[in-house]
Parts: structure tokens; C-alpha cells; sequence
């Protein structure tokens, strides 16, 4: 029951995380007026704090072998590495948002670097777990073959992992790219930021998930996440939506240059700036209180924006094969197992 929940709880842990990360994002540096200096205050907390989890895991899990640390100890180890970190991006930013423009464009260039470290704390995630996964059966096929019992923890061998290693490589290399294709814009459109998001949800939850001793799928950990970034911007546009409706309302029968002027400067503003102008919208006693759009025309708006934002067809499609995979596969198992035992009595 364990093992059956945490494959519905870690696709939607990852979307939340995912989520979670991008309004951060979006809220503290590109809400921001000033998007260059926002993002000079927070994009290298955002990479100490991956700093801090890669590191954090790899004395945990990828060094017990030669060296045991407690919990305690690898946060400890994690903090000074985030520590550098941070130091180290406050003096990159420093130079190389220099004459960088102001605009969503100019601060996704500043994610290039912290994505490709997210990117390989995923794959590094990933090795960690769905090998494990995968080359767990055969490991434990060995152990009852060597000591001629079954026996209820195995030892894993290299040539075991060897054969997992080369097994997701080849799968990566042959079937990898239809998937990737499916992943990175067949259901929402990804930039740099919003990608980084992804792939950092996707690492902690894999993380949390092979420290609890979980065995997750990475690849619907970050499709999740995908899903995460993909519903939160359909909540923010729609919402944005009804703002600028709400704005339009109000300026009913206005000239059309105050309106497009006032819209402008909405646009413009930073968050506090905008709920102050929504503020005095909604206290001011020129609000209009019929609309001059129809229920049907407030549908339609919200409808756009969802269909744009993210695919529902990909949704269907993805829930459907989760939910035929693993019973066909446990199926497929239970009857393979029933074939050989039923050879193998006298």
C-alpha cells in the first residue's frame, strides 16, 4: 500500500514543488519592476539551495559506502557547500548582469547555468533511483542463486549495476527523444525558468523518495512537474484575465487612449503596485456594476487561456498509460511466474 501510494503522491508532490518554485520565481524577481536586480538578490539562493540538496544527498547516500555521516553532519556539509555557492553567484551575477535588459527575456538567460546544474542533479537523482528499480529483481534473482535460498536482503554486485547503467543508456539513446519531445513541449510551453523549476521538483522529490527507501519513477516525478508549471500559469493568465477585465469595466465608455494608457501602466507595475491599482478600482464609486461582457464571453476568455497553457488530450493520454502500465505489467508478471513454475513441477 505503501509502494502503490507513493506512486500517485510523488507525481503530485513534484507538480506542487514545481509550482511552488516558479510562483517564488515569479513573485520575487519578474513581478519585480526592477527584474535585473531581483534577480541578482534571488537566483543565487535559488542555487545554493540546490547546492545545498545535491550535496546533502550525495554525503547521505553516494558516499555511505566509504563514509558514514549522520543527518545532522551532511546538512552541515550541504550548508557550507550552499554557502560557497551563493558566494560564488553573487560574483558572477555581478558582472554578467551588466547591461542586461530588463525584461522576462534578459532574467531567463540568467537560469541557462542553474539549469544545466538542476538538469544533472535530476540525471544524478534519476541513476540513484530508477536503477535501483530496475536491476533490484535481478539482484535478488543472484543472491538466491549464489546462496541457494531466498533470502530477504540482497547484496547487488557492479556487474548488476553495470547491466541497469547500460540498460538506461541504451533506452535514453533509442527511445529517448520521443519522450523528451513529449515532456519539454507537448504539454505546456517551457522556457529557462520554468524548466529549472521542473527539474529541481523533480530532483528533491526523487530524493526524499530514495531516502525513505521509495522506489519512484523520475520520469513521472517530472512529468508531474510539468504538469505543476502547466496549471499554475493557466491559475496566473486566467486570473490576469479577469484583472484586465475588471479594468476594462471600469474605464467602460472612457476614450480608448485612457484605457490602453491605464492598461500599460498595469502591465508595467510590479505586484504591490498592481494590487494597489486593483485596490482602488474596487474602493473607487465610478465602478461600474453591470459588465459590458456577457457570461459566455467570460467562458470563452477562460477557455482560451486553458487551452493554450496546457494540453488536456497530453493529460488524458499520460493518466491513461500510467494507469494501464502497471496492472498489465503486474499481470504480465503473475502470469510469466505461473508459466515457468507450472513447468518446472514434476
Amino acid at each position: 500500500a505503501k509502494i502503490a501510494a507513493s506512486w500517485v503522491i510523488s507525481p503530485v508532490l513534484g507538480g506542487i514543488i514545481a509550482a511552488a518554485f516558479l510562483y517564488l520565481i515569479k513573485r520575487t524577481i519578474t513581478y519585480q519592476s526592477d527584474m535585473v536586480a531581483a534577480a541578482r538578490r534571488w537566483v543565487p539562493l535559488l542555487q545554493a539551495l540546490m547546492a545545498w540538496a545535491f550535496t546533502t544527498y550525495l554525503v547521505l547516500k553516494g558516499l555511505r559506502q566509504v563514509w558514514q555521516v549522520g543527518v545532522g553532519m551532511a546538512f552541515l556539509i550541504g550548508l557550507g557547500f550552499a554557502v560557497l555557492t551563493y558566494g560564488f553567484m553573487r560574483w558572477r551575477l555581478a558582472s554578467v548582469t551588466k547591461g542586461l535588459s530588463n525584461d522576462k527575456q534578459g532574467v531567463n538567460s540568467l537560469f541557462v547555468l542553474p539549469l544545466i546544474f538542476s538538469a544533472a542533479l535530476l540525471s544524478f537523482a534519476h541513476g540513484a533511483n530508477d536503477v535501483a528499480n530496475a536491476v533490484g529483481p535481478l539482484a535478488a534473482i543472484n543472491e538466491a542463486v549464489m546462496q541457494g535460498a531466498i533470502a530477504t536482503k540482497a547484496a547487488i554486485p557492479v556487474w548488476v549495476l553495470m547491466i541497469g547503467a547500460i540498460g538506461i543508456a541504451l533506452g535514453l539513446a533509442l527511445y529517448g527523444p520521443k519522450l523528451i519531445k513529449t515532456v519539454g513541449s507537448g504539454i505546456t510551453e517551457l522556457d529557462q525558468m520554468r524548466a529549472f523549476c521542473i527539474a529541481m521538483a523533480a530532483a528533491i522529490t526523487v530524493i526524499v523518495a530514495s531516502q525513505l527507501g521509495l522506489p519512484v519513477s523520475s520520469t513521472h516525478i517530472a512529468v508531474g512537474a510539468v504538469f505543476g508549471v502547466g496549471f499554475l500559469r493557466e491559475y496566473i493568465k486566467s486570473h490576469y484575465g479577469q484583472m484586465i477585465i475588471a479594468i476594462e469595466e471600469h474605464h467602460a465608455g472612457h476614450d480608448e487612449e485612457i484605457v490602453q494608457a491605464y492598461l500599460v501602466r498595469f502591465h508595467k507595475a510590479d505586484f504591490n503596485e498592481k494590487g494597489r491599482m486593483l485596490a482602488e478600482l474596487k474602493a473607487s464609486k465610478q465602478a461600474k456594476v453591470d459588465s459590458h461582457l456577457t457570461k459566455k464571453e467570460r467562458r470563452g476568455l477562460k477557455g482560451v487561456y486553458r487551452k493554450e497553457l496546457v494540453k488536456r488530450s497530453a493529460l488524458a493520454r499520460i493518466v491513461a498509460a500510467w494507469l494501464i502500465t502497471v496492472p498489465v505489467s503486474a499481470l504480465m508478471a503473475a502470469m510469466i511466474y505461473f508459466m515457468i513454475r507450472g513447468m518446472m513441477l514434476p
